[in-house]
């Protein structure tokens, strides 16, 4: 195949294309033409990022055909809008419908340039492909290979952008289960706090592969729609696979921390730190946890900040490092949790809420000794506090009830040794 990109340059060709050719380019400048030979099957048209199948013959205005797939034993595939093949059939296929014929005459700076692609195609050649689109493969967002996230598209947007995490997004969704319609609305939302929305995880991560104006259906499976859980007020059984049809309306994009200043960074991070403690106090743990992890990214690098600026960073970085270990208490996380106090005693190695959590994480990980070590480090800095307190007792009877299952599990070992022997 040999439509692969080429470079471009204005024109000047004498060809012209059948009066009834449509203009697809964005610009209307008359690059590339179609002329449809025969209608598609349906509306939908191939989005991109899908895997689409085609048939083509390639021609010169002349007549001469320089390349084709029909004498192959299979049709062309490629990926669709990812710049693999001339800014003609990017252009012209994505307009196409299944089963669609049509004819696209393209001008040399949509398709090979001034230099051509010589033997077979001559500098500044103006290129008619008579294209047939089989079909295309769904796409894919879920990021993994388990058919996780099915697009299906229905209308294409403009633009190439997409929203990314924090983004506001305005959409309409329409919700599926079984056939049954369970939601119908419009929403506006940061991306990446559709759960307080009650949108599941499989709609956000699609979002981030949207354009304005596109509306797609997407297909769901458990794992990104709700779950084991399910979700009570929308009569979503656990395990269920959902289908949503969601149109991205328009986005307000967040500012790339590399272009902030640090008093931009350190607002960013205090405004999502105040986001995540209000998620924890509605006992939304998985939202807090992520909201306090996105201030790490703002301020965890002291790179650039101002003198003036350092304590007030280190405060929210000790505080937020807290507030993660925290979460991940909550949600039975315990190595985590461990992991994140040891971050904030890197900052502040007398710190009581650190060493109260990092004991309760460990005595979770079945580490009473370790445990305790933090629990009397933690009386001995306070001598009133009575949750250490009561923590080291804890500690001294996991101690004996460990030592007690090891006393057996050894004299088991030692009389199975004995009766071998």
């Amino acid at each position: 195949m040999t439509v692969e990109a080429g470079t471009n340059e204005s024109p000047n060709e004498e060809y012209k294309a059948p009066a009834s050719a449509l203009d697809v380019t964005p610009t209307l400048d008359g690059g590339v033409l179609k002329e449809i030979i025969k209608e598609g099957e349906s509306e939908e048209t191939p989005l991109s990022g899908c895997k689409v199948h085609v048939h083509y013959t390639g021609k010169l205005t002349d007549g001469t055909v320089f390349d084709s797939s029909r004498d192959k034993p299979q049709p062309f595939t490629f990926q669709l809008g990812k710049g693999k093949v001339i800014k003609a059939w990017e252009l012209g296929i994505a307009t196409m419908k299944k089963g669609e014929v049509a004819v696209l005459h393209c001008k040399h700076e949509y398709a090979y340039g001034i230099t051509g692609s010589p033997p077979k195609i001559p500098p500044k050649a103006t290129l008619i492909f008579e294209v047939e689109l089989i079909e295309w493969d769904v796409e894919n967002l879920s990021g993994k290979k388990d058919n996780g996230i099915l697009r299906r598209p229905i209308t294409n947007g403009t633009g190439i952008d997409s929203p990314k995490e924090l983004a506001e997004v305005e959409i309409h969704l329409v919700g599926e289960y079984e056939g049954r319609v369970f939601d119908d609305r419009d929403v506006i939302f940061c991306l990446g706090e559709g759960a307080d929305n009650d949108i599941p995880p499989g709609v956000e991560k699609a979002l981030e592969s949207f354009v304005r104006g596109e509306t797609s259906k997407l297909e769901l499976k458990p794992k990104y729609g709700f779950g084991d859980i399910g979700h009570e007020k929308f009569g979503i059984p656990p395990g269920a696979s959902l289908v949503y049809t969601v149109t991205l309306k328009k986005y307000d994009q967040p500012k790339d921390s590399w272009m902030m200043s640090s008093h931009e960074k350190l607002d960013e991070a205090k405004n999502l730190k105040e986001k995540g403690t209000k998620y924890f106090k509605a006992e939304k743990f998985d939202l807090a946890l992520k909201m306090y992890k996105k201030v790490l990214e703002f301020i965890e690098s002291d790179a650039g900040f101002e003198e003036e600026l350092l304590a007030d960073r280190s405060t929210v970085l000790l505080a937020t490092n807290l507030n993660i270990a925290m979460c991940h208490l909550k949600l039975k996380h315990f190595t985590e949790a461990k992991k994140s106090c040891d971050v904030a005693l890197d900052l502040d190695a007398n710190n009581l809420k650190a060493l109260f959590r990092r004991g309760q994480a460990l005595l979770q990980m079945c580490e009473p000794s370790l445990a305790r070590k933090d629990f009397e480090k933690v009386v001995a800095l306070e001598p009133t506090n009575k949750a250490a307190a009561a923590q080291i007792s804890v500690c001294t009877q996991r101690q004996r009830e460990l030592h007690s299952k090891e006393k057996i599990m050894y004299a088991n070992m030692f009389e199975k040794f004995a009766q071998k022997d």
